[in-house]
């Protein structure tokens, strides 16, 4: 006779939160985080991973900014918002991208924004070369 099974749980296919923690100034690994500091680590990794160019990640994985390089201003602009807004949104920790602002100074976009978890909002501030 087998068992009967009255409450089958989903799979969860969240992401993991706890990983190794990658030191951004060094470029080494050195212990490990969680939470809030493993999905700032997340948003900097999708940030910096020019989509469709490493075999090792899906196609939904990264940005696809080097297409920007030398267009006009307002149109990065926007781009840039999307393209961010679309790639964080991959990751199922991720609520929402909001509050752009953006800065140039010669070649580089310095943008800030505001991302909703699902354990409280993170600011990040990253720099682009178009």
């Amino acid at each position: 006779m087998l068992p009967e099974i009255n409450n089958i749980n989903q799979l969860d296919n969240s992401m993991p939160s706890f990983t190794y923690n990658i030191n951004r100034n060094t470029n080494r690994i050195s212990g490990y985080i969680d939470n809030k500091d493993a999905i700032i680590q997340a948003i900097y990794l999708i940030l910096q991973t020019e989509r469709y160019e490493s075999l090792i990640y899906n196609w939904y994985y990264g940005v696809e900014i080097d297409n920007l390089i030398g267009k006009n201003r307002d149109y990065v602009s926007s781009e840039l918002k999307r393209i961010i807004r679309e790639a964080l949104l991959e990751d199922d920790r991720i609520l929402e991208v909001r509050d752009f602002k953006m800065q140039y100074t010669d070649n580089i976009a310095t943008i800030k924004f505001l991302v909703e978890t699902n354990i409280g909002d993170i600011e990040i501030e990253w720099e682009v070369n178009v």
